[in-house]
């Protein structure tokens, strides 16, 4: 991996960190602004730098560093009612990655960005169930529906951004490839 690789993906994971900072607390699930930069990381970095980065984020809360909602940090909070949707950040950010690989049209990038949101609810919602044992719709009440309005307007948004970005990274890497 280049420099300019580890650099983007150092980038994203702070810039993650700084997304969690973002938030408006609720009982079990806080609004953030972490999902934006989660999504962009993929489209902007391709499937692996952009779950790399993403991974990389979860190493820093790991270790202890307060990136996660919060100012929070520890294994206890990927464990607890929002772990899963930190979980799903990997997933979803490798997987929005994989599809602007191969897709470079605004559309193409907002459904990569919308199912992107929908796998973080899937690993959000399941571990949610899990750890707090509510049933399916109570937790989609808690854990989906009041998101929902707020994260389509952050994919779109994001997918906007990575339409305007995507040729200034990729120009970069053409005039230093010809130099």
């Amino acid at each position: 991996m280049k420099t300019k690789d580890l650099v983007l993906m150092a980038m994203f994971a702070a810039l993650t960190a700084i997304g969690a900072q973002i938030a408006v607390p609720t009982s079990l699930v806080p609004f953030t602004f972490q999902l934006f930069f989660v999504l962009l990381s993929g489209a902007l970095l391709g499937s692996l730098r952009g779950g790399l980065s993403q991974l990389v984020y979860l190493g820093l809360g790991i270790i202890g560093l307060p990136v996660f909602a919060g100012g929070t940090s520890g294994v206890g909070v990927l464990v607890g009612p929002s772990g899963g949707y930190l979980i799903g950040f990997v997933v979803a950010a490798f997987l929005v990655g994989a599809i602007c690989d191969v897709t470079r049209s605004f559309v193409g990038t907002l459904m990569a960005m919308v199912l992107g949101v929908l796998i973080i609810y899937v690993f959000g919602l399941a571990q949610l169930m899990i750890v707090t044992k509510l049933a399916f719709v109570p937790a989609l009440s808690a854990g989906v529906f009041p998101f929902i309005p707020f994260d389509l307007l952050k994919a779109a948004i994001a997918a906007g951004l990575a339409e305007r970005l995507r040729p200034v990274i990729f120009a970069s890497e053409i005039s230093l490839g010809a130099s």
